[in-house]
């Protein structure tokens, strides 16, 4: 039974492939718990450099993780191809958190759901940076409603 319970929204709008490197895989022969964050971070940077953005320069501010959940499905193996889905929800001022999911491209098969807490941070400052309602509009996805 897990302890940890991620409802990752259906719909997730931004998609990437990753290739299992090997420096990800452990001695059991599979990619190992401390590489998930490391392919997160990769999928992540991809998402901003879509958006023109990198985690220093994120609309004005920067980006920080305030925590991660991992929910592992299913073992990934060395040379495999992972899809790595993502996307921003609860939209806040201050923050939002980003929902993954890493899908084996093979199989169709749900390797991992996961979720990280990300805050605006402003590092310059050394501290909590707040994003304006247009900024949120636009991380959220709804500025087309205007």
């Amino acid at each position: 039974m897990s302890r940890i319970k991620i409802e990752v929204p259906e719909q997730l709008p931004f998609r990437t492939k990753i290739s299992i490197r090997i420096s990800d895989i452990n001695y059991g022969g599979h990619v190992g718990n401390d590489s998930i964050l490391s392919i997160l971070h990769e999928a992540r940077l991809q998402w901003l450099k879509e958006k023109g953005m990198t985690e220093l320069n994120f609309f004005g501010a920067g980006l920080i993780m305030r925590d991660a959940a991992i929910l592992f499905r299913s073992e990934m193996f060395h040379g495999e191809e992972v899809e790595v889905a993502l996307g921003p929800e609860d939209v806040k001022p201050t923050g939002f958190e980003l929902y993954y999911r890493i899908t084996r491209l093979a199989s169709g098969t749900v390797a991992v759901l996961a979720k990280t807490g990300m805050v605006h941070y402003d590092y310059a400052k050394k501290k909590i940076a707040v994003l304006s309602e247009e900024d949120l509009l636009h991380l959220s996805g709804k500025d087309h409603l205007k």
